[in-house]
């Protein structure tokens, strides 16, 4: 066997990747929109295609300057990825030093774990109680002068609580004091509309993270942003590379800046949909969770994993279920059109009977 160096962090990193083949199915498990965009839409862009688009490298310039003007922003504070996956790498390899510490909730979004034992950070995650609740004293607590990069998704995923205004500065204020970067990850903003973009004129070590892959459908061509102040963008650029972004996602970026019109469409659909959802759990009795991202927490009447797997085999629907004992008895679904939930509701109704 040939003999080769491999990074030790690398060696002994974890990954769980998707499920694939999941086409065939309701995706409910992703907090994907399980329809997507509007079809017209799609054909409409695809038209703009041509061999020539293809042949050439990306050009970001054009989707940042459309979306910094749709957020109020200049465009140095914006920075176009291939999803929010690959902003958190580029944050992490830009502001933590190796062996520092990186502060997070948790449970939440594994990327930031994942990051944290390939490059050998260590990784400090403050959990959630049994309420789904989490005090902000406690993550405050957790940050401290070895503390490079603070990580909140607000709303957060799996559990989608919120945070406030005075939460979210006081986290700034700790972490600006202890010399850290605070990512605020606001993936499942147009769910729960507030956002923290002002805090980037305010706080210079403040970047928020948005994805094109939740509300805006988008989720296979890989579009994301870092949005911070100059200064923190400037750094990102030293480490991103040359040529990320691909043509067919930063065209839909921009021709979603375009028709607005669209995104009022998706946000109605969902919540919609939500509505309905939420009406039929309460009216067959069912607990549930009903959180600020485009997911909810569904109590089963009978065991999480073994109605999961009725959906799948004998439905079609995938949802998420959890080990961790926190959520092991719960299903999350992605919330979508009334159609949609529907659909769910249909199946959920016969694979939860005892």
């Amino acid at each position: 066997m040939s003999s080769y160096h491999v990074n030790e962090s690398v060696k002994t990193c974890v990954r769980v990747f998707s499920e694939e083949g999941r086409s065939a199915y309701l995706r409910m498990d992703m907090n994907e929109n399980p329809e997507g965009l509007p079809k017209e839409f799609v054909d409409s862009v695809l038209r703009e295609i041509t061999p020539e688009y293809l042949a050439t490298y990306p050009e970001p310039g054009h989707f940042c300057r459309k979306y910094a003007a749709r957020l109020g922003i200049k465009e140095n504070q914006v920075c176009a990825t291939s999803g929010s996956d690959t902003a958190i790498r580029y944050l992490m390899e830009a502001f933590v030093g190796k062996g520092n510490k990186v502060v997070t909730v948790t449970p939440t979004f594994e990327m930031y774990r994942v990051y944290c034992n390939m490059y050998g950070y260590e990784h400090v995650g403050v959990p959630y109680g049994s309420d789904f609740q989490i005090a902000t004293e406690d993550i405050l607590a957790a940050i401290d002068q070895r503390t490079d990069l603070v990580a909140l998704l607000n709303p957060n995923n799996p559990i989608g609580r919120a945070f406030t205004e005075a939460e979210v500065r006081a986290v700034a204020e700790k972490a600006a004091k202890c010399g850290a970067v605070l990512v605020i990850d606001e993936a499942y903003h147009y769910f729960y509309p507030n956002t923290f973009i002002r805090l980037i004129d305010e706080f210079d070590n403040v970047a928020i993270l948005r994805t094109f892959s939740k509300l805006f459908s988008l989720a296979g061509c890989r579009l994301g942003a870092v949005i911070a102040s100059a200064q923190l963008i400037e750094y990102i650029n030293h480490v991103r590379s040359s040529a990320e972004v691909n043509t067919v996602a930063l065209l839909f970026g921009e021709r979603l800046m375009d028709h607005p019109e669209i995104i009022d469409e998706l946000i109605a659909t969902e919540k919609e949909g939500r509505r309905y959802l939420i009406s039929e759990l309460e009216r067959y009795g069912y607990t549930y969770y009903n959180q600020d991202g485009n997911f909810l927490f569904i109590e089963p009447k009978n065991d999480a994993a073994e109605v999961a797997k009725r959906l799948k085999e004998e439905h079609k629907v995938l949802i998420k279920t959890y080990g961790n004992p926190l959520l092991s008895r719960f299903i999350r679904i992605s919330t979508g059109s009334k159609t949609a939930m529907s659909r769910f509701m249909e199946a959920f109704l016969i694979a939860d009977q005892a």
